[in-house]
């Protein structure tokens, strides 16, 4: 199987998008990193024009499938900005599964069942991105979202 899958993280006004061709097995291929501000002004708005970005991109690029990053539970008090990033999820979770099938994997889940290590020394180690990935470099705070896209592949 070689598909074109996106993985998406959002956190506070932005979105993180990691478009990757993808087989069963080897390094994936990174086509795109980029990242998607969430416009100033009306949330509504905002929001709309995030919808329509993330919808167009990925049916002009033909994608098929899109995994999240899942919300992370919180300690603690609920703090305005973890409840606007949770709108823009949503909002981005909206407009990819208008184009493809998506599904969401939480960080610990991927913790407890891609390899022997926790994500965030996955993260930090280089040699293993060296390894991992093929094609366009990943920016260091995409790592998470190529992250989801490995994770996704081990458990299809």
């Amino acid at each position: 199987m070689i598909e074109r899958w996106v993985g998406i993280t959002v956190s506070g006004k932005k979105v993180t998008l990691v478009d990757a061709t993808v087989s069963s097995s080897g390094p994936i291929t990174i086509n795109a990193d980029q990242s998607c501000n969430l416009q100033e002004g009306d949330r509504p708005d905002a929001y709309s024009i995030m919808h329509q970005h993330i919808s167009d991109y990925l049916r002009e690029n033909k994608i098929q499938r899109v995994v999240f990053k899942s919300s992370a539970l919180t300690m603690g008090a609920m703090k305005k900005a973890h409840l606007e990033a949770a709108e823009l999820r949503g909002v981005t979770m909206a407009a990819a599964a208008s184009v493809a099938r998506t599904q969401s994997l939480a960080k610990a889940h991927i913790s407890r069942t891609f390899g022997n290590r926790k994500v965030d020394e996955y993260l930090k180690d280089d040699s293993f991105w060296s390894t991992e990935l093929n094609g366009e470099s990943v920016r260091i705070g995409s790592r998470e979202a190529a992250m989801v896209l490995l994770a996704a592949r081990e458990l299809t």
